[in-house]
């Protein structure tokens, strides 16, 4: 089992026909996830990569049963993008864009509340089950199949996450890189939530960043669980001035607990194992699986 993304995931790419939905569909494609086609209005009806253009989601949807998107959009459209495969069914909408206005997702947060549809960013890598499907920007080469789930703020942190990982002898389960604007549709908790109940999943990376107060949520989620699962956790960030955020998160400075010292204290309280440096990541999560990881 995987979370968000797998093999039988039929993925539409909005933005299809520009140069970085070109690129990044190509990439998916030749990794072996099923891209049933595109959208890129005004091009309906062509073919881009061996694959169908259509006018609207909905299109996709009702022609080649589309269910997964990934928004390869100008930021100034971006949230009409995601509106529009939400509205037309889209159960997982992964968002690329970087640079939405705030007031733009909040609205689509807003619009997005009573849906069933998962929204992954936006500013995010995407998503990837190993072996079966990548949804986004990330070097494929570097995942390997197994059962260890990621969940990163950060998308360079989310690849070098998984080398360790599959450097220690251990393989991921699905990755999910939530993204780093201020207003995203799936924050850290939820995400480990995903992980936390995928039977195939046996532990789990938590990587986050100075600013905001994702992490420490998702460590009182995680410790509500009686730690069923090990989590191993990262804060970027750790050497930055006082009331600095990492410079792509936009995310709202609002306290003490929004260092990567107290992030770090309060993911220790709550049973996570945390490490100084990404490089430590797979050693300790051996040790976790094994029961021997030391919560310093």
């Amino acid at each position: 089992m995987s979370v968000l993304v797998n093999k039988n995931s039929k993925v539409i790419v909005q933005g299809f026909t520009g140069s970085e939905g070109s690129f990044h569909a190509q990439q998916m494609i030749e990794y072996g996830t099923n891209v049933v086609g595109g959208v890129t209005p005004g091009k309906g009806g062509s073919m881009h990569l061996d694959r169908p253009v259509f006018n609207t989601v909905a299109e996709a949807v009702q022609k080649a049963g589309a269910n997964t998107s990934i928004i390869f959009v100008p930021p100034a459209f971006a949230a009409d993008a995601i509106l529009e495969a939400a509205e037309a069914g889209i159960s997982v909408i992964i968002c690329i864009t970087e640079g939405i206005p705030v007031k733009d997702m909040i609205a689509v947060k807003a619009y997005l509340k009573d849906k069933k549809t998962t929204l992954i960013g936006p500013n995010c890598p995407g998503v990837i089950t190993p072996g079966e499907a990548k949804v986004g920007i990330m070097p494929g080469f570097v995942f390997k199949p197994g059962r260890i789930g990621i969940v990163s703020k950060s998308g360079t942190l989310t690849y070098e996450a998984a080398d360790q990982i599959v450097k220690a002898g251990l393989g991921i389960s699905t990755a999910i890189g939530i993204g780093g604007d201020p207003i995203i549709g799936t924050p850290t908790k939820n995400a480990v939530e995903l992980l936390m109940n995928d039977p195939e999943t046996d532990a789990i990376v938590m990587i986050g960043e100075i600013g905001g107060n994702y992490e420490a949520v998702a460590s009182e989620y995680i410790k509500s669980t009686g730690n069923k699962k090990p989590v191993v956790g990262f804060i970027a960030g750790q050497t930055a001035p006082k009331g600095r955020r990492m410079g792509h998160a936009g995310a709202i400075i609002g306290g003490a607990d929004d260092t990567a010292e107290a992030k770090m204290r309060i993911m220790r309280e709550n049973g996570i194992f945390v490490v100084e440096s990404p490089a430590e990541i797979g050693e300790t999560m051996v040790k976790a699986l094994k029961g021997e990881a030391v919560n310093a």
